[in-house]
């Protein structure tokens, strides 16, 4: 008889991983702060692609190697339980997130005379019982939460991926390209204001796409170039850096040209349907990128890289925190008066606190109170073996 297959165990973390999601969770919380001047120097003001490519395209890696051997290992139905469940939580965090903001806008318009719950939320107030409704169904996303709905499809999606791969190797492929199509052939879309009937602000029929490279590149399924080759990276780079004149803010307002040029290659729903020159602009500077820390790679796990990896260890949690602290923060620089000097101040305290909650929520991850317990400041002398039972002392023995 043939020995059975070895069933695939996991594979060990990609440190790499987690630098670029905590790399991401700083870009997204900096991005997040209204009015911020550092928005004006992330990576997203000087090519097509941003950080939420970033974020989408590691949570397709991450997906795959935290669900895709529970589906190679225990099979589709247990597998799509898996995703199920993954999605009962994401989907709570949204709406613990929403109600946090509510409540923080609140806070804030009590304790200091301010308008912020009618800025942010008006048409909670306006017309609160369409608005709770859309809030619990997803069909409305108030500003800069639209992220994890986002992302909660995409994950729906993963059982008929592998279900596709179960039929025939390629069918995978061409369910994330024909939705991609889809979306930009037929309008697909979700319902993401009921008040305007406009689709979601991030589509996720088309930010599938760089969500399922990813995950096909973690499930093996799509070979990956080999890192460090010349004309690959030689290629990228110009790329990217032509990418630079059509996205720099610095060059669009001085030079009405590149303007005209960007507005006549890029539509206005270019970031909402993830237009195709945001994914090979972020395919190319991924490649540069890797290509370029490769020599570098297992030396990650230091400095900055170590504090990077903290914080991509617990993306959920760092990105819930990074929202709120963007929200409160804000408002701090507002009352501020919004120099350059609080502006910097408030930025770093962001990126501390961020921090610091990924430390703590992997404090209790690791569950230290399941440890073994600790030994007693006095310990009781033990008995003298001949006062001890025969039977108790051969039952510790063995």
């Amino acid at each position: 008889m043939a020995a059975a297959p070895a069933m695939p165990g996991k594979r060990a973390r990609d440190e790499r991983l987690d630098v670029f999601r905590g790399l991401t969770m700083l870009i997204i919380f900096v991005a997040h702060l209204p009015a911020n001047s550092w928005n004006a120097w992330i990576p997203a003001r000087f090519g097509f692609s941003s950080g939420a490519e970033l974020f989408v395209f590691c949570s397709g890696i991450a997906s795959a190697l935290a669900f895709g051997t529970v589906f190679t290992r225990r099979g589709l139905w247990l597998g799509t339980a898996r995703i199920a469940y993954r999605i009962w939580q994401v989907y709570w965090a949204q709406i613990g997130l929403v109600l946090a903001l509510i409540a923080l806008a609140a806070l804030l318009d009590r304790s200091f005379g301010l308008s912020v719950l009618a800025q942010q939320f008006s048409p909670l107030l306006a017309d609160p019982e369409r608005a709770l409704l859309g809030l619990a169904t997803l069909t409305w996303q108030p500003d800069y939460l639209d992220i994890l709905p986002m992302y909660l499809v995409i994950l729906a999606l993963v059982p008929v991926m592998m279900l596709g791969r179960s039929l025939h190797a390629a069918l995978p492929f061409l369910i994330a390209a024909g939705l991609y199509a889809a979306v930009w052939g037929r309008g697909l879309t979700l319902p993401g204001n009921p008040w305007n009937d406009a689709g979601w602000f991030l589509n996720p029929f088309a930010w599938q796409l760089i969500f399922f490279i990813g995950f096909f590149i973690g499930m093996n399924w799509l070979p990956v170039p080999r890192l460090g080759d010349r004309r690959l990276m030689v290629a990228a780079a110009l790329f990217v850096l032509l990418s630079v004149p059509l996205s720099f803010w610095g060059i669009l307002e001085h030079w009405p040209l590149a303007q005209a040029a960007r507005d006549l290659i890029i539509p206005a729903s270019e970031k909402t349907d993830l237009h195709i020159l945001r994914v090979l602009h972020f395919l190319a500077l991924a490649y540069l990128v890797l290509s370029l820390i490769e020599p570098w790679r297992d030396r990650l796990d230091h400095g900055a890289g170590h504090l990077l990896i903290l914080i991509g260890r617990q993306s959920l949690a760092a990105f819930l925190a990074s929202v709120v602290l963007a929200r409160l923060l804000g408002t701090l620089a507002d009352m501020a008066g919004r120099s350059e000097l609080a502006v910097a101040l408030l930025n770093l305290a962001g990126f501390a606190l961020i921090l610091a909650t990924a430390f703590v929520v992997g404090w209790f991850k690791s569950a230290p109170w399941s440890g073994p317990s600790l030994k007693p400041a006095t310990e009781r002398q033990p008995e003298p073996a001949a006062a001890v039972p025969l039977t108790t002392r051969v039952r510790e023995a063995s």
